[in-house]
Formats: C-alpha cells, structure tokens, sequence
C-alpha cells in the first residue's frame, strides 16, 4: 500500500471531491491510499482502521467458512464504501477485501472521527442510500442466478474482475460463485473464444470484444 501525499494527494481531492458527502470538513483527515492488483486493503478478521471511500479501481470480497473454503461473495466499484459496517458495528467479522485492479481509496480515520461520523445526520443519510442500493445489488445477484444463462451472468463476471482487458480468476471461485459446473464455464469460455470475445493466452484470457460482452451483460441491467 502506497500513501499519496502532497501535490498528486491534493489532484485527487479536487478531482474526486467528497466534501459535499458530511456536514464537518473532512478534507484535513482524508488520507489517500493506493493499492496494486491482488494487494489485501483489508485482511479477513482484523478491523480496519479507516472508512475507505473507492475513487478509483476495483476490488473483490472473499469470505473464510468454517471449513476453510474461501468464497468470493461480491464486488466493490468506484463510489462505493470499504468498512461501513466495522463502522456501524463495534462486533462485526470483517471480511478480506483485495483489489482487483490499482484502487485508490480516501481513507477517513476512525480512531479520531468515529463519533463525529456516527453523529453526522448527512453523512449517516448518504451511507444509508448506499446500504440499500448494496442490498438490492446483493438480492438481485441471487435471482439472476435463477433467471438468466450462464453466458449473461459469465460475461457480467469477466467485465467485473478483468484488470483492463486482461481476465484471469480462477476457474473454481467463477464456478463458486455462479453457481454452475466446472464443464459448463469451460464450454461457454470456449464459446467466448470461438466467437472472438476473448482470447486464451495459457491461464489467463484476453478481452477481445468488450462491445459484445457489455451487450450480453447488459440483459442483466434490463431484466
């Protein structure tokens, strides 16, 4: 994890103001955070110090069972809040974030804003939309799975976790977390590949045709 400072720290506050987001300045505290590709922005069980607030990039949420398997559950996007609920909670089992692609976050520190976040009706207002929508993402991630082939919810999938054109998830947590068989993502990859969406380059695919997986994803939305 890389802090921003200075001259590129105050780029980012002008560029991606949250200000109008709190009733208090907020802009003194903020701290600007960069992480690479597969780097943890917070570890599985340990609670964070910060409320992070995405500018910029994309990240993962991947959650331990009792068992030992490891699921991924969700995505966070730009615009979206890491910590929210070890904010709202004082127990609460923290689940491993990782980016997915270079993210850069605002970092709000917790230890010397926690009541004054907690007390601040605006900000409380903006997190509670936040929550709904995330709610309603989550509900709706659980019907598709009912409602819409493979090929719609893989390319939705492929456009969430590729860094830039580049795919490369492992086969068993897609397989997981769609809720379909090893042999049927490998055939409908290898559909992808025949129709020039993607290109297989050893373990890891290509984005060859964005236009036509967006299309496909895209039933998701309009559904």
């Amino acid at each position: 994890m890389k802090v921003i400072q200075k001259k590129e720290r105050q780029h980012y506050l002008e560029e991606h103001s949250i200000s109008h987001l709190f009733s208090f300045s907020i802009e003194e505290y903020l701290e600007v955070h960069e992480y690479q590709r597969d780097e943890w922005i917070i570890q599985e069980g340990m609670r964070p110090d910060y409320l992070y607030y995405v500018i910029e990039g994309k990240a993962k949420i991947y959650l331990t069972y009792q068992n030992g398997k490891v699921s991924l559950i969700n995505f966070i996007n730009a615009h979206d809040y890491i910590g929210e609920m070890e904010l709202l909670h004082e127990v609460y089992y923290t689940k491993g974030i990782q980016a997915s692609t270079r993210t850069v976050c605002f970092a709000i520190p917790l230890r010397p804003l926690r009541e004054q976040l907690l007390e601040d009706a605006k900000f409380l207002r903006e997190l509670t939309k936040f929550l709904s929508m995330k709610a309603t993402i989550m509900a709706a991630k659980y019907s598709q799975s009912l409602s819409f082939p493979l090929e719609n919810r893989l390319a939705d999938f492929i456009l969430q976790t590729a860094d830039g054109n580049l795919y490369k998830e492992k086969h068993v947590t897609v397989c997981d977390f769609l809720g379909v068989s090893y042999r049927h993502l490998l055939h409908v990859l290898a559909q992808f590949c025949e129709k020039g969406y993607l290109q297989k380059d050893e373990k890891r695919y290509r984005i060859e045709k964005r236009e036509q997986l967006e299309e496909l994803a895209g039933v998701l939305k309009n559904g």
